[in-house]
């Protein structure tokens, strides 16, 4: 399907699914209609799975039912088997047969969600979605939700895997507040450009046949990264299914319920998806996994969890070594999460704003976060990406690629890519905040520049000491009355009003700097290097900054007499009328 016909699908039905949302009206309040629009639209996607495949399960769970120490998680695997699908409804029923025996709807569809299999009853039970349908009964809704979800369409064969992901995205976008706040839902197309880069380069080990690659996202969502990065690994560059294992952990409950769902309708394993907080109870502590990828909260404060992590700072091989962030943004948090996860040969994308990048001085936790990824040589590159990229936000966002495994082609370089021109509309109309589209062929684009390894117009090379600077503290002495040096006990006093910094670069002789840039304005000033402090940002704009010469004055002015003409016409036609 391609960008155009997706965004439609994707907008009619969650239009759709939104107008259910009102039949809720009353008895619930908007805040809580998500606790019925999710687990509905979770169990219609279950049931039009299973519409065309309940005929042969209701063989097999009549024929198990006579077998002595048969079990439903036996039965589950034999369905797995013979049907391809790894749950089931011993009902062997769709919504549109309990719709259609309206009288005792209510009875038959609390049976019907108690005769799914044991994977989608922990589905539910996280949802808590009993209790909202006897709810629902209590106050004589039940029917009309029940009814208007049998009459969406969420079958395989006319939503793919992708629309209902973006579905499921924006329903909880849309119901729930606290999954709003800093969460940027990925769009696929970003999420390919990320494996493709993370693929394109220094993964011959990875490749190796009958390598298990473990992958990982610290904050899961609803799974997209995930089941799009095993969608391009396989259909895109040839590896074995079975060779992927996905593996995840995601804070929001309902987020965490619908990757749960999304594992278990692609063939997954959802008990490879942990619920939990990544940074304050780690559900993969020790392990270690080959290809990392996630979109953390951007912008969003970790001041709750300061005491936990602080905790994990006194434990031995903590995940963050590097530092920690100011409280009021915890991306690099995630970073360090991913770096501490990742095998010896692993590959890591993650996507960020441009906070990380520069915020923070010298000495500060972010500075010293960027000081160890550069100093270490694990960063790559970094691409940024066009802005209106993501639902929920028009911010730009940039990916970066680490690994730990050397590139000798690389030899330590730093890569920055400018790709935000590389989009086309998004189409036919907007998703929320996205306009912009990334389409194959700007992939392309993008992902040749990076295996190019060439200084181009949207591509520079960079040692990672280019982004080191040493702030140096300049002093001047304090002076008395009579203009003399004020000394005590042998050492100059100084004029604390008169004290300043120079950022010198790392590759910048300090003395030599301060003789041409300092002491020819300040004759008698002098660096205090005992408060010498390293610092790394990474000013992308800046290296691509493309001056524009103004406009010349008689241009200006001829245009502005030209639209004061346009004015006076305008104001004849409208007294004369």
């Amino acid at each position: 399907m391609n960008n155009a016909a997706l965004t439609a699908n994707t907008n009619e039905k969650v239009n759709l699914v939104k107008s259910i949302a009102n039949k809720t009206r009353g008895p619930y309040t908007p805040e809580k209609y998500g606790n019925v629009i999710i687990p509905m639209a979770i169990i219609r996607r279950f049931d039009c799975i299973l519409a065309k495949k309940n005929k042969e399960i209701a063989q097999i769970v009549e024929a198990t039912s006579k077998i002595k120490g048969m079990t439903s998680e036996k039965v589950e695997e034999m369905v797995k088997l013979k049907c391809g699908v790894p749950f089931y409804n011993a009902k062997c029923v769709t919504l549109e047969d309990l719709v259609g025996d309206s009288d005792n709807l209510d009875a038959n569809f609390l049976e019907f969600i108690a005769s799914y299999s044991p994977s989608v009853q922990k589905i539910l039970k996280d949802l808590k979605f009993r209790e909202e349908v006897e709810f629902m009964i209590k106050k004589h809704i039940l029917f009309e939700v029940v009814k208007a979800f049998s009459e969406v369409d969420f079958h395989p064969d006319t939503t793919s895997p992708i629309a209902m992901g973006y579905i499921f995205e924006e329903i909880i976008r849309t119901y729930k507040a606290n999954a709003e706040a800093g969460d940027h839902y990925t769009p696929r197309e970003v999420i390919k450009l990320c494996v493709e880069l993370m693929m394109s380069n220094n993964t011959e080990s990875l490749r190796r046949d009958g390598r298990i690659l473990r992958v990982y996202d610290g904050c899961c969502g609803t799974g997209g990264m995930l089941t799009t990065l095993k969608s391009v690994l396989v259909n895109d560059m040839g590896v074995k299914s079975d060779d992927v294992k996905l593996y995840g952990q995601e804070i929001n409950p309902e987020a965490y319920a619908i990757c749960c769902a999304e594992m278990l309708m692609l063939g997954e394993n959802p008990t490879n998806i942990r619920e939990g907080n990544t940074l304050t109870e780690d559900k993969f502590s020790g392990e270690k996994f080959d290809l990392l990828i996630t979109n953390p909260p951007f912008g969003v404060e970790w001041k709750t969890d300061k005491p936990f992590v602080e905790k994990e700072l006194t434990q031995p091989n903590n995940r963050f070594v590097a530092g920690t962030p100011r409280v009021s943004d915890g991306q690099l948090l995630f970073l360090q999460n991913l770096i501490s996860k990742a095998e010896d040969d692993a590959r890591i994308a993650i996507i960020l704003n441009g906070s990380p990048l520069f915020s923070g001085d010298a000495g500060s936790g972010e500075s010293e976060i960027r000081r160890y990824v550069l100093e270490n040589h694990l960063l790559e590159a970094i691409v940024a990406l066009p802005d209106q990229m993501f639902y929920n936000t028009g911010i730009f966002t940039y990916i970066w690629i680490i690994s730990k495994k050397p590139n000798a082609k690389r030899n330590h370089k730093v890569q920055l890519i400018d790709a935000t021109s590389f989009y086309v509309p998004q189409t036919p109309k907007s998703l929320g905040n996205k306009r912009k589209f990334i389409d194959d062929a700007s992939i392309e684009k993008i992902v040749g520049a990076y295996t190019a390894f060439e200084e181009s117009e949207i591509s520079k090379l960079f040692d990672a000491a280019d982004f080191g600077y040493t702030k140096v503290t300049i002093e001047c002495p304090l002076y008395n009355e009579k203009g003399e040096k004020i000394v005590k006990r042998g050492v100059v006093q100084v004029d604390t009003a008169r004290r300043d910094t120079e950022t010198i670069p790392l590759k910048t002789d300090i003395d030599e700097y301060i003789k041409n840039e300092v002491l020819p304005y300040v004759p008698d000033a002098f660096a205090d290097r005992s408060k010498d402090k390293i610092g790394y940002e990474i000013p992308f704009t800046r290296y691509f900054y493309k001056y524009t010469p103004p406009r010349k004055s008689a241009d200006i002015l001829a245009e502005i007499a030209e639209n004061e003409a346009s004015v006076q016409e305008t104001l004849k036609a409208v007294l004369n009328a």
